[in-house]
């Protein structure tokens, strides 16, 4: 299975946000959407970030509530990891588990085709076992 897999399924609506909004802002809009990141776009689209939920406990641990008025940038994680559509979901994984984030834009020609998060991984995983070990059960019911 691959990443193109997952898009399939949940769809390819990115979360964005500018590097000069404030981390409140983003804070809201995370909330607002229910999701752990959204991928940083400059004016022409291009990413040139991501913030996470773990970026904004960081800022505000080291900064107290002064970080809410930061801006994005300040914040952000700028050497953004990303993965293709045609990359495997065992490929994904060790990139998330290896590098300790949640969070992985999907980036083919410099152009952001969607995100994809542990938890899309973690479920679409699950769904091939279900699906694996109920061809198995069903080939042994069909032999005896």
């Amino acid at each position: 299975m691959h990443v193109l897999d997952i898009l399939k399924t949940k769809g390819s609506e990115v979360v964005s946000t500018g590097p000069g909004e404030s981390v409140a802002a983003t804070v809201r809009l995370l909330n607002l959407k229910n999701i752990g990141a959204a991928v940083v776009r400059d004016d022409h689209g291009a990413v040139i970030g991501i913030i996470s939920e773990r970026d904004v406990i960081r800022i505000i641990a080291a900064n107290g509530e002064r970080a809410l008025e930061m801006q994005v940038r300040d914040v952000m994680t700028s050497d953004v990891k990303s993965c293709k559509t045609t990359d495997t979901i065992s490929e994904v994984m060790k990139v998330m588990t290896v590098n300790r984030f949640r969070h992985l834009p999907v980036i083919e020609e410099g152009e952001l085709k969607g995100i994809v998060s542990i938890g899309d991984v973690v479920k679409h995983r699950l769904d091939e076992t279900e699906m694996e070990a109920r061809v198995l059960r069903n080939y042994v019911l069909a032999s005896r």
